[in-house]
C-alpha cells in the first residue's frame, strides 16, 4: 500500500471516528460537517481507485 492510499484510509477512518462521537454527543452540527468530510474523503479515494467498503450506511462509523 503505498503512502497515499494509506494516508487517505487512515484519514477516513479518523472522520468516521469523529463523526460517530459527534452523533453520540447530539452535536447536529459536527456530525453534518463529519458527513461532508467523509463523503468528500470517499469521493476522492473512489476517484483514485482506493476501496473502503460501505462501511459508513447507518452505522457508527
Amino acid at each position: 500500500m503505498d503512502a497515499f492510499t494509506a494516508g487517505l484510509l487512515r484519514r477516513i477512518r479518523a472522520t468516521e471516528a469523529d463523526l460517530s462521537r459527534a452523533r453520540q454527543a447530539g452535536d447536529e452540527f459536527l456530525a453534518e460537517v463529519g458527513e461532508a468530510e467523509r463523503d468528500d474523503l470517499r469521493r476522492l479515494a473512489a476517484e483514485h481507485g482506493v476501496g473502503v467498503g460501505d462501511r459508513s450506511s447507518g452505522g457508527t462509523g
